[in-house]
């Protein structure tokens, strides 16, 4: 049975709300990890999982629990690189796949970007704001899945 897991340290409050309502009404477990408290609804679906203080300590425990088939909902490139490797799906809170295909070329674009910053270049910008797009965006990718892996 599939499950979803949430690095939810940096997760938008938006994604975490669609999860909530997702997990209750198909019935998936639904499992929020972080290195700090976590608020969920009650529901037998969904759970928190808090890890002790530390660089990729949530990442670590993602990877070490996730499985072929599961779902993780990650803004980490690494992160979801090394799901991909375990057969698991990883899918971005903008709604966007992080597949075998494109993996490798955004883990080679950020730590070309990793390197720009440390030699002193101005890289700041970012993405834009998380908005109602992106919002829909997350909500009909995550439908799409649901609705071809969960049985």
């Amino acid at each position: 049975m599939m499950k979803i897991w949430v690095d939810a340290d940096a997760c938008p409050v938006a994604v975490k709300d669609i999860l909530f309502r997702v997990a209750n009404r198909v019935k998936v477990d639904l499992t929020l990890v972080a290195n700090q408290p976590m608020k969920t609804p009650p529901s037998k679906n969904i759970k928190a999982i808090q890890v002790s203080q530390g660089f990729d300590e949530a990442d670590n425990r993602i990877v070490e629990l996730a499985e072929q088939g599961d779902l993780v909902i990650t803004g980490d490139i690494p992160l979801a690189s090394d799901v991909i490797d375990k057969g698991a799906h990883a899918l971005n809170p903008r709604g966007e796949w992080y597949t075998t295909e494109n993996i490798k070329e955004r883990l080679n674009m950020r730590d070309f970007m990793e390197v720009m910053r440390s030699s002193g270049v101005d890289t700041r910008g970012g993405p834009p704001p998380f908005g109602q797009k992106e919002k829909q965006a997350f909500a009909n990718a995550l439908d799409r899945f649901i609705a071809q892996n969960h049985q």
